[in-house]
């Protein structure tokens, strides 16, 4: 299925690895120049290149986006080559810390890093969107939004402002034809919750093998319908359908990818 996004370009934060590395393959594949941003210039340049190698069109913009002189870089080096269609803002961090370990400072880092490192984006990004009379804005939530957990209290609220941020946003975009979505990812199966998993595997008697790991975690940790973790490729596969035109009737919608996780209508 042709997706329609060849000749549009996206710009991905934090897309030097894990989802945000997913979502870059994907829209490249569908016929998108993808931006590729990072903090780190080789781990962003990797990524790059690999598309490259597949065929694709990758630039790349680094800076760190929880500051407004490295917004005002990534911003610059992204639309040196062109209008920016499509953005997806993917950039994000969590501490595992309990609600007395997360102080106020913690609480504080974590909303420059996840929440307003995307509005910076959209400030820098929307206005030239607006002249073109058509664009994509996607965050990239989580199902902890919605159904918080005692741990990680700054990440969980982190997550429920990215939620309401892009549905004040798509208000604003009425009859602009630009849209505002929320991808909201379950328990996705990146390297470093893989490695979690099978660090804790042994206190909850999930057994050895990878398989009976990730059958124990959607069970005991993360219990949904599918009974497995989600992989990068189907939050992927979200946001390309989100940015294509077969979605020109979507916005201010929340996209739950999670595996029926989240039990609310």
């Amino acid at each position: 299925m042709d997706l329609q996004l060849k000749g549009k370009r996206a710009l991905i934060t934090g897309s030097s690895s894990g989802l945000g590395e997913a979502i870059a393959h994907l829209l490249a594949a569908e016929g998108a120049s993808v931006i590729i941003h990072g903090r780190n210039q080789e781990r962003a340049n990797a990524v790059a290149n690999a598309i490259r190698a597949n065929g694709g069109v990758a630039d790349v913009a680094i800076g760190d986006l929880a500051t407004d002189a490295g917004a005002d870089a990534v911003a610059l080096a992204a639309l040196e080559g062109g209008a920016i269609d499509i953005l997806v803002n993917n950039a994000g961090a969590y501490h595992h810390m309990h609600w007395m370990e997360a102080t106020p400072e913690t609480w504080m880092e974590t909303y420059q890093l996840n929440v307003l490192s995307g509005v910076r984006m959209i400030h820098r990004i929307l206005p030239q969107m607006r002249t073109l009379g058509w664009g994509r804005i996607i965050q990239i939530g989580g199902g902890l939004a919605i159904q918080p957990i005692a741990m990680q209290p700054d990440y969980n609220a982190s997550l429920a402002a990215r939620h309401n941020l892009a549905l004040s946003l798509a208000r604003e975009l009425k009859d602009t034809g630009i849209t505002s979505n929320v991808v909201s990812p379950g328990a996705i199966l990146v390297p470093a919750v893989k490695q979690l998993l099978l660090d804790i595997a042994p206190r909850f008697g999930w057994g050895e093998s990878w398989e009976d790991i990730e059958k124990g975690a959607a069970r005991d940790l993360v219990p949904n319908d599918i009974g497995r973790l989600g992989r990068p490729e189907e939050i992927a596969g979200a946001v390309a359908y989100l940015s294509s035109p077969f979605a020109n009737y979507i916005s201010g919608a929340i996209l739950r990818v999670d595996g029926g996780t989240i039990r609310s209508v």
